[in-house]
């Protein structure tokens, strides 16, 4: 294999070759330049060295994100005795409306039973919630957990320990808003969902897609013009370096960059099939990858028990997504009533998000790109009709992107849904809904052992106790410091004001 030249004091801390020289280690059958520095890359990555210096993170900046340490050591804090809530109205997740003559009985991770008022749970820690709201975490199913908290231009040139930490912080945060499930929708999470996972910060459930597959000239092609042409002997870009995006033409190279994402432990793959807003490159209208190379990548999701998700808005793209056997399309708002149809038909999710271009959207200096927004929004009212008319199962997420002021909109831009639908089914939707999206990762799916979403004997024990009345509004959700009194996650409670 074939090693490229190294500069002294590169990311990877590798000493340079002699001039003209190169490494080498047996054939280069099967190999690349390109696929020895994202290995390098990686490694420089790994779960090992983040957990290592993120510990530290954690205690150096303890005076600047107090929550942040607290958080974490009440997360060690799990009750040894069964938890039994009481006083409460239930909204279960299924969108029916709450119902007071319940209580929850919790142990360890999971809801061990739904009891009347009267029954009694020896040795049980109880808590009243007081009458208040009692319902199931919730889930996020676009969110980028590595790009959400930071503008575009740090994403691709900071050193990658800043953007671990500002992540953590982020991460924090985000459970903090009641946000206890996210499906990743392209970014390097994986070391952000061990850190997680292990305890070692405090944050939602994480189901990464590892980075998003761009064609070249595609929605994740973040090079600059001077980068061009590439060959065979050229660097990865900033963004392959970072993990956020890979490049892949032709079969071959998308199923390798696929099969990388599972190897990683990515629970879905992110194809990246028509333009965007964040992109300069290619405009709204385009589609990307041929049906081949679509093919291709969910052939190789498939064989892993998981499948892929298409960031694409026009119905040309989703129907060439469809027919490659893409099961759910993000965002779509340009998209037709046949194409919808086409969806129903095929039993594909729909994640739609709220793109209304309004004070909550994603912001943009980018003229082209401004307009570009303008047209999804425009759409955005058309798709939420349509999805709603032919009964397509769809989704909700955010997708903020770069946009560090936009994080703390999360739950008021799920309560703005109920412009497109009656709250309960909104809150369904962000809850039960989402959690049965999330399951389509089969195999895959990291947190298998039990339902998410709902609150039913069995599932795991994510939930909020709110101030609020969903039968009423969602308004509470947009304010979740002042409105939910408690937050647990996997049987943990993280915040309590009861």
């Amino acid at each position: 294999m074939g090693y490229p030249r190294l500069r002294s004091g590169s990311l990877f801390g590798s000493k340079p070759a002699k001039k003209g020289q190169l490494l080498h280690f047996g054939c280069e059958c099967g190999s690349s330049i390109s696929q020895q520095l994202y290995e390098r890359v990686m490694a420089d990555m790994t779960r090992r060295r983040f957990l290592g210096g993120l510990s530290l993170m954690v205690g150096a900046y303890a005076g600047m994100v107090p929550s942040l340490v607290s958080a974490q050591s009440s997360s060690k804090d799990s009750p040894s005795r069964p938890l039994l809530l009481t006083h409460l109205r239930l909204f279960d997740g299924s969108g029916k409306a709450p119902v007071s003559d319940i209580n929850v009985l919790i142990e360890g991770n999971k809801i061990k039973a739904l009891l009347s008022p009267t029954e009694k749970v020896p040795d049980a820690h109880i808590i009243d919630c007081g009458g208040k709201l009692v319902m199931p975490g919730l889930i996020d199913v676009h969110w980028h957990s590595m790009l959400a908290s930071i503008n575009q231009l740090r994403a691709l040139t900071s050193d990658v320990g800043y953007i671990y930490i500002t992540a953590a912080q982020e991460a924090q945060q985000t459970l903090m808003r009641g946000f206890t499930s996210v499906r990743d929708a392209g970014g390097p999470s994986f070391s952000l969902k061990a850190a997680i996972d292990d305890g070692t910060i405090d944050g939602p459930r994480i189901f990464p897609s590892g980075a998003m597959i761009s064609q070249t000239a595609g929605h994740g092609d973040f090079r600059f013009i001077g980068d061009l042409p590439r060959n065979a002997d050229s660097t990865l870009s900033l963004a392959e370096r970072a993990g956020i995006s890979m490049i892949a033409d032709g079969e071959a190279l998308v199923l390798r960059r696929v099969r990388e994402q599972l190897l990683q432990g990515a629970s879905q793959i992110k194809m990246l099939v028509g333009g965007g807003v964040a992109s300069l490159y290619d405009p709204l209208d385009t589609v990307q990858f041929t049906e081949a190379e679509l093919k291709a990548s969910v052939a190789a999701a498939s064989d892993w028990n998981t499948y892929v998700m298409a960031h694409v808005y026009t119905s040309r793209g989703i129907q060439r997504a469809i027919r490659c056997g893409v099961k759910c399309i993000e965002h779509g708002q340009l998209t037709d009533e046949a194409t919808v149809r086409m969806m129903q038909a095929e039993d594909v999710w729909w994640s739609l998000q709220p793109f209304l271009q309004d004070e909550d959207s994603n912001t943009y200096a980018n003229e082209e790109q401004r307009l570009a927004q303008k047209e999804v929004s425009e759409g955005t009212v058309r798709a939420y009709e349509l999805a709603d008319k032919h009964a397509v199962k769809t989704g909700w997420g955010t997708d903020i992107l770069f946009s560090a002021g936009k994080t703390a909109t999360q739950g008021k831009q799920l309560a703005k849904l109920t412009r497109f639908y009656d709250p309960l089914t909104v809150l369904a939707q962000g809850t039960q809904k989402n959690g049965e999206l999330l399951a389509l990762s089969g195999d895959r799916n990291p947190y298998k052992g039990a339902a998410l979403g709902q609150i039913s004997v069995g599932a795991y024990a994510d939930l909020i106790v709110a101030d609020g009345d969903p039968t009423v509004n969602l308004d509470f959700i947009a304010s979740p410091e002042k409105n939910f009194y408690l937050i647990m996650k996997n049987g943990v409670i993280y915040k309590n004001q009861l």
